[in-house]
């Protein structure tokens, strides 16, 4: 009998061979939303319609791996301040955003509320509708949900220019604000992983190889992401990793956050990054959403991804065919139909 979507993704978290390449978007959001016919704005208040989204986009566009909740990263930060007068800023095309940054000082960290989660209608919104999604299809897919990693929500609560120079300037400071973001997280994603959710997915952007440098990352990035994935394993659930931009100089930092799996931008030497991390953990890449599966041709597509195949994939230690990060709205179809028939094709021995 064949594997199911979330058998072959589980064995390669697992370092396992499964029976062809695995295959993910990271994220999604925006796209389903187009492709759906719907907004940010609608779905922040219609449970069922995200679930009824969610599930027909899992259908059509095959990911091994669906990702409630993409795009509604920032309520995190949102529902902590809004009792200093943060509010949701909804664009016509894009993920909603906050409107001001609430923390300044340690004063200020320590007057947040992390039952103010609870308390915001979207993150509950959000809760119920991957709960669904899971009951739906989790026996198929791996279901779900989205953040951002500990160190970008810590700048999404400052404000991402100040915190950059505080990581110089006050690094007591930072170090608490992102041990504050992995608890307020874990505190998020715990009601989900007691009603069985499999994966939690980190975004962590902020923490970029074209943001902050790997000593950095070492002291600030890298422990609370270990603190979230110890908290995941120890409830028998895997971490789901991706940061943007160019790490290549860090890959030794990665099987230190303890994650399942990590997934690389595009500007990542996906060789090195395989020769790095082969039989240490689990990676995935590298396909250009902009620059291929945006503005070329479907026969391009596809031959980018046998050649990253080819290259990290084509004998089974752990690989992902994953684009580099999450994909524009307005991508055609056929490009994502094409990006995952490759794997979906990729048959090992």
């Amino acid at each position: 009998m064949a594997l199911t979507p979330r058998e072959t993704i589980l064995k390669a978290f697992a370092m396992e061979k499964p029976e062809r390449v695995p295959v993910t978007l990271f994220g999604g959001g925006m796209w389903s939303i187009k492709d759906y016919g719907t907004s940010f704005e609608e779905l922040a208040t219609n449970v069922d319609k995200n679930v009824d989204m969610c599930v027909a986009e899992a259908e059509k566009i095959r990911s091994d791996i669906v990702y409630v909740g993409s795009g509604f990263n920032n309520f995190h930060a949102i529902a902590l301040g809004r009792k200093s007068g943060v509010d949701v800023k909804y664009r016509e095309i894009g993920a909603p955003d906050m409107t001001s940054h609430v923390v300044n000082s340690e004063e200020d960290l320590s007057r947040l509320d992390m039952e103010d989660l609870f308390r915001e209608p979207v993150i509950r919104n959000v809760m119920d509708a991957t709960r669904k999604v899971k009951q739906k299809i989790g026996d198929t897919r791996l279901v779900t949900m989205t953040c951002w990693g500990p160190f970008t929500l810590a700048a999404r609560f400052v404000g991402e220019e100040a915190f950059m120079k505080y990581t110089f300037k006050k690094p007591d400071f930072v170090e608490k604000m992102v041990d504050f973001c992995a608890d307020l997280l874990i505190k998020l994603y715990e009601p989900l992983v007691n009603d069985g959710i499999e994966a939690i997915s980190i975004a962590d952007p902020t923490a970029s190889g074209d943001l902050i440098n790997p000593k950095q990352m070492s002291r600030f990035a890298v422990p609370p992401l270990k603190k979230m994935s110890d908290w995941a394993k120890s409830k028998g659930v895997h971490t789901i990793l991706h940061i943007c931009g160019n790490t290549s100089d860090r890959l030794d930092l990665f099987p230190e956050t303890g994650c399942s799996t990590i997934f690389f931008d595009q500007k990542v030497d996906i060789a090195k990054a395989k020769d790095a991390l082969s039989g240490k953990m689990s990676f995935g890449g590298n396909v250009a959403p902009v620059h291929v599966l945006l503005n070329k041709t479907a026969a391009e597509v596809e031959a980018a991804c046998r050649e990253i195949i080819g290259i990290a994939g084509s004998d089974a230690n752990g690989f992902i065919l994953v684009p580099g990060c999450d994909i524009p709205p307005t991508i055609p179809y056929e490009n994502i139909r094409t990006f995952h028939d490759v794997a979906l094709n990729w048959k090992y021995e």
